[in-house]
């Protein structure tokens, strides 16, 4: 099992796994008696190509929820892709284009660029979708949610989209900026939202003592990283699982979901430790391993 402590990505959103549903929570995907809502980072997590259409069914399949890093077009359609230039996912472009953002390309140049080989020559073929797309297969299926990562995309078209496909409650806005929160709810009020937070516990007591004055507005998921160290020490957590239940119960009160992130951590045991310190839901690159130690606590 891995569960390396490594620095947190700037651009890391959160997964969820919840237990009891709580108000402003997704709804249930494979739910029997009890909910379980896992989001996965970048579509499906560390194993498939990410910010595809066929990781994104993949994800849904599972029964959790992906996330998709938006990005715009030169001509201003948004697509679903993560990074800055094409250099790491795209197999078929290289040297000075490969620098390139996809910002700086046509929806034409957008649609040829090949992003599945890089995590395995089986996933060869998979392309850029555009959110139009994804949008377009959660439609009729209101079970299947998305997590969105606003890199690039311009507000108002990302509005407009959301309400033309009638995807308004399937959605999730993940972010570290309250006042972005504010203002999306009052644009797409039937939306979720999540405010995710790293950093060390004192850092993060400052910025939910914000957040706690401007009396939590808006803000339907709260998610904190989470370090994971030695699973049979007394506490593997930083921040500390004393830190972790207090944020739980406060949470809780509020009816706000609480998520965590532990980075980089494919162990059950650590998802296992934090559920009984009241953590809801989950943000991983390990779905699969995620849902199995949530079924396995839900039997228990």
């Amino acid at each position: 099992m891995n569960c390396r402590n490594l620095r947190f990505c700037p651009a890391m959103v959160s997964l969820v796994i919840v237990a009891p549903l709580l108000p402003g929570a997704m709804p249930a995907v494979r739910a029997a008696d009890e909910a379980f809502h896992i989001q996965a980072h970048r579509g499906a997590g560390s194993d498939r190509p990410e910010n595809t259409l066929e990781s994104f069914e993949y994800a849904w399949s599972l029964g959790v929820t992906p996330e998709a890093d938006l990005r715009v077009s030169a001509q201003g359609t948004i697509v679903c892709f993560h990074d800055q230039d094409l250099r790491r996912v795209v197999s078929n472009v290289d040297g000075e284009a490969a620098q390139r953002g996809v910002e700086q390309l046509t929806d034409a140049e957008i649609a040829e660029l090949e992003v599945g080989a890089f995590r395995g020559e089986q996933y060869r073929g998979q392309r850029v979708p555009t959110l139009a797309t994804v949008f377009s297969a959660m439609q009729n299926h209101p079970e299947r949610g998305l997590y969105l990562d606003i890199k690039t995309a311009p507000l108002d078209p990302l509005v407009e989209l959301i309400r033309k496909h009638e995807v308004e409650a399937q959605v999730i806005l993940a972010t570290t900026h309250h006042r972005l929160i504010r203002d999306w709810k009052q644009r797409v009020p039937d939306s979720k939202t999540l405010l995710w937070n790293g950093g060390s516990e004192e850092e993060l007591t400052r910025k939910l003592a914000a957040v706690r004055q401007a009396g939590f507005a808006g803000i339907t998921h709260l998610q904190i990283h989470v370090r994971v160290g030695d699973l049979e020490s007394e506490d593997p957590f930083t921040p500390s699982s004393a830190f972790l239940q207090q944020v739980g119960r406060e949470l809780k009160q509020r009816g706000i979901v609480f998520q965590t992130l532990p980075w980089e951590c494919d162990d059950p045991r650590a998802y296992t430790k934090l559920l009984a310190l009241g953590v809801e839901s989950f943000a991983t690159d390990y779905p699969e391993v995620s849902v199995a130690a949530m079924k396995q606590a839900r039997e228990r």
